[in-house]
C-alpha cells in the first residue's frame, strides 16, 4: 500500500465544511490516486517552511514517515511575506534551508521527497493580461534545491501561470475563491489544478506513476455499466466499484493564506 504525505499551505490544505468553497491539492489529488493509495495532508492554513517546522509540524511528519513513503513539500505563499518574522523565510536562503530539511526527514526513513513550486496567484491587469511572477524568487529557489539535492520537482508555478495566461481573466474566476481572494481553490482549481500535478508525477514515471488511476479511468454504477465520460456528468451518477478510506486529513479551522 502507497502512501502520500503532503505538508504544505492553505493551497494545498484538506477543507472541512467551515472553510468551503475552498480546496486544497491534497482534496483534488483524491480523484487521481487509485483506491489503494493512502494521502494524509499534513498542510495547513497561513503557514511557511518556518513556521511548519517552528511549530513542530514536521516533526509530526518525521514521527508518521515510513519506508517508500511519498513527501509531496509545497510552500512559498507565506514565505514571502516579509512584515511577519514568525513566517519570513528569504528565499536563497532560509527557504532553501528549510526545504532541505523537509528532504532531510524523508531521507532519514528511506521515503521519496517531490518538490513542488507554488500555484500561480489569479493576477491580470486593467486589460485582462495576466501578470506572471507574483511569488518572485521563491519558484526558483524550489528548482535550485531539486537540482542540489537530486530531488523530483514539480514546477506548478509555471504551469498553473501558463493556463492561467491561456484561459484568461474572466474563465479563470471559476477556479479561485472569486472575488474573496485571488489565491485559494475552490473545487473546480483544485481538481484541474491536482491534474497538473498527476501529468507530472506521470512523466517522472516508476514509482510515482503508479499512484495514479488512468487518465480514462471510469466509474462503474451499481448495475457493473460504464457511466458517462470522466468528468462529463450526463444524467447519471456512478459509484466506485471500491471504496477505500484513504483520507487521514489532520486539518485545522484558520483563515490566513
Amino acid at each position: 500500500m502507497a502512501r502520500i504525505v503532503y505538508a504544505g499551505d492553505s493551497t494545498v490544505t484538506f477543507n472541512k465544511i467551515a472553510t468551503y468553497p475552498q480546496m486544497g491539492l491534497s482534496q483534488g489529488l483524491l480523484l487521481y490516486l487509485k483506491d489503494d493509495v493512502v494521502m494524509r495532508s499534513f498542510a495547513i492554513n497561513g503557514r511557511s517552511t518556518k513556521s511548519f517546522i517552528d511549530q513542530g509540524r514536521l516533526q509530526q511528519v518525521d514521527d508518521y514517515l515510513e519506508k517508500d513513503d511519498f513527501l509531496f513539500i509545497q510552500f512559498g505563499h507565506n514565505d514571502e511575506k516579509q512584515s511577519d518574522a514568525a513566517r519570513y523565510a528569504e528565499a536563497f536562503t532560509d527557504y532553501k534551508d528549510n526545504l532541505k530539511k523537509f528532504i532531510a526527514v524523508a531521507r532519514k526513513h528511506e521515503a521519496r521527497p517531490v518538490l513542488l513550486t507554488s500555484i500561480a496567484r489569479r493576477m491580470f491587469d486593467v486589460d485582462g493580461t495576466f501578470l506572471p511572477g507574483s511569488h518572485g524568487d521563491y519558484p526558483e529557489a524550489v528548482r535550485q534545491v531539486a537540482k542540489e539535492e537530486n530531488v523530483p520537482c514539480i514546477d506548478m508555478t509555471a504551469l498553473t501561470e501558463n493556463y492561467l495566461s491561456a484561459v484568461g481573466d474572466f474563465a479563470s474566476r471559476a477556479l479561485y475563491v472569486f472575488p474573496k481572494d485571488n489565491t485559494h481553490l475552490v473545487m473546480q482549481g483544485a481538481m484541474v489544478y491536482a491534474g497538473f500535478l498527476a501529468d507530472g508525477l506521470r512523466e517522472l514515471g516508476h514509482p510515482y506513476v503508479d499512484l495514479l488511476v488512468a487518465r480514462d479511468a471510469r466509474t462503474v454504477d451499481e448495475d457493473g455499466q460504464l457511466s458517462a465520460d470522466p468528468y462529463m456528468p450526463l444524467g447519471k451518477i456512478g459509484k466506485l466499484e471500491t471504496i477505500s478510506d484513504n483520507i487521514d486529513a489532520a486539518f485545522v479551522d484558520e483563515t490566513e493564506d
